[in-house]
C-alpha cells in the first residue's frame, strides 16, 4: 500500500549564521514528526548577499549534518584538521558525536549563485559521544541509477534497483550510518511516474526541488495531492511512495531513516537526551574540553 500523506510543509524564511538568509523546511517544533531527523533548510540563492556571511566557527555534538550543495562552492574547515571546498554536485557527511567545530563559507559560484540543503539526522544515546568523523563525497562518487521510462537517480545513501543489464543494485557511498537513511536525488520525466518501496516503520519523506507533480496516497484510488517546487511531503507508515510528474520533469529529494524513539533535548547546535548533557556540552565549550578528538577551535 502506498504511505497516506501526513503532512505537507513548505517552510518559512530565516536567518541563521552571521547573517545567511534562507528557507527552513522544518525544525525544532517539527522535529518530533521526523525522527531521526531533526532539521531540513534550502539555501538555494541567486543573491550573494543572501549567503556570503556564511556560518563561522561553531560547535556540533550528537548530531549529523547532511550537506548537498547543488551549485557554487562552500568552503570549510573543522577541529578535525579537515579543509576544502564543497562544489556542486558534492556531499558533506558530518558525524559530530562527542564534538566538532566547524565553519562553513558559502561562496557560490561565477554567476553567483548558491543552491544546496542541509539536513541534520540526529544520533541515538549510545552514539552521541562516538568520536567526530567527517566524510567529503564528490559529485563523481556518487553513482546514478537508471530506471524506466528515463527516470534517474543519484544515490547518495541507500540502494535503488538499475534497469540496465547487468547492473543490478546501486548503492550509494555513504554507509555504516546507524540509522540506515536512503537519500535520494530523483529526477522523473514528464508524464512518467516513479514508484519506490520503503521500510515500513522507517521515517519518510519527499522534498520537491524542481517542477511539479502528485503524489499518489492510496494505490488505485483516486486521492492525490499536487505538489511543486519547495514543497515537502512527510509520509504516514507504508510499503512505498508514488510520484506522477505532470507537464513537466519532476525532481525531489527522497530521505528516508529508522526514528530512535528517544528523549530530546535540543539547544541551538547540540542536540543530546537531557538537559544535563545539554549543560555540561555549553560548559565545556566555554571553559574547554569540548573538543575530545583533534585539536581544533573550541570557542568561537
Amino acid at each position: 500500500m502506498y504511505r497516506p500523506i501526513r503532512e505537507i510543509l513548505r517552510g518559512e524564511p530565516v536567518t541563521e549564521g552571521a547573517g545567511v538568509r534562507l528557507r527552513r523546511i522544518f525544525g525544532y517544533y517539527e522535529a518530533p514528526m521526523f525522527d531521526p531527523f531533526l532539521l531540513l533548510d534550502d539555501f538555494r540563492s541567486d543573491r550573494p548577499e543572501d549567503f556570503v556571511a556564511g556560518f563561522p566557527w561553531h560547535p556540533h555534538r550528537g548530531i549529523e549534518t547532511i550537506t548537498y550543495v547543488l551549485r557554487g562552492d562552500v568552503e570549510h574547515g573543522d577541529s578535525l584538521g579537515n579543509t576544502g571546498v564543497i562544489s556542486s554536485g558534492d556531499v558533506q557527511w558530518m558525524t559530530a558525536g562527542s564534538g566538532i567545530v566547524h565553519q562553513e563559507m558559502p561562496k557560490g559560484d561565477a554567476k553567483g549563485a548558491m543552491h544546496g540543503f542541509q539536513l541534520w539526522a540526529n544520533l541515538p544515546a549510545a552514539q552521541k559521544m562516538m568520536d567526530p568523523r567527517y566524510r567529503g563525497v564528490t559529485a563523481a562518487e556518487i553513482p546514478e541509477a537508471h530506471l524506466t521510462d528515463g527516470v534517474r537517480v543519484k544515490v547518495i545513501a541507500g540502494t535503488v534497483q538499475d534497469v540496465r543489464p547487468g547492473v543490478g543494485q546501486v548503492r550509494g557511498p555513504v554507509q555504516d550510518v546507524v540509522i540506515s537513511p536512503e537519500y535520494l536525488d530523483v529526477q522523473v520525466p514528464a508524464g512518467v511516474t516513479f514508484e519506490h518501496a520503503t521500510v515500513r516503520g522507517h521515517t519518510v519523506f519527499v522534498y520537491v526541488i524542481g517542477g511539479s507533480g502528485v503524489v499518489a496516497t492510496e494505490e488505485g484510488g483516486p486521492e492525490a495531492a499536487a505538489v511543486s517546487d519547495k514543497t515537502l511531503v512527510l509520509f504516514d507508515d507504508g510499503d512505498a511512495v508514488s510520484l506522477r510528474a505532470e507537464n513537466e520533469a519532476l525532481r525531489f529529494l527522497l530521505v528516508s531513516g529508522a526514528p530512535l524513539n528517544e528523549p530530546v533535548a535540543w539547544r541551538g547546535p547540540i542536540v543530546m537526551n537531557t538537559d544535563e548533557e545539554l549543560r555540561l556540552a555549553f560548559d565545556e565549550f566555554r571553559h574547554g574540553g569540548f573538543v575530545k578528538v583533534g585539536k581544533g577551535r573550541e570557542k568561537a
